[in-house]
């Protein structure tokens, strides 16, 4: 085996999801970004965020799927206003899973899914 990604696939949807988590996180790096043939919609691009590589596009097929809740990027935050903030930002057209709380587990902790579908576990200790 030569590696393992995690790969986003979106249906028109890539390029606005890029241009959202780079606002949102500040360190995210784009390594790469291809476009289709006269078109917007991202044929491949290659992130970094805290050493996580993550490959993403759009799909040229339209599919009856989109993204599941129970597959999601885990996040640990450096602070609680990290946290806050982030939480606050994905929630808009999103939605909270597990909101902003103390779960045991974690002091704060937010399960939430973005506007685009894609899921995010927040945790700050």
């Amino acid at each position: 085996m030569k590696s393992a990604t995690t790969f986003l696939m979106f249906q028109g949807q890539a390029d606005e999801a890029i241009q959202q988590y780079q606002q949102w996180f500040s360190d995210l790096q784009v390594e790469s970004l291809t476009y289709m043939e006269n078109s917007q919609q991202v044929a491949m691009a290659v992130l970094h965020l805290k050493g996580l590589k993550i490959m993403v596009n759009d799909s040229a097929i339209k599919h009856n799927f989109t993204f599941t809740p129970s597959t999601s990027i885990y996040v640990e935050c450096e602070s609680a206003e990290e946290i806050g903030s982030l939480v606050a930002q994905i929630l808009e057209g999103g939605q909270a899973l597990m909101p902003l709380d103390n779960y045991g587990f974690s002091k704060r902790f937010a399960w939430v899914q973005d506007r685009f579908g894609v899921s995010w576990q927040l945790t700050y200790n």
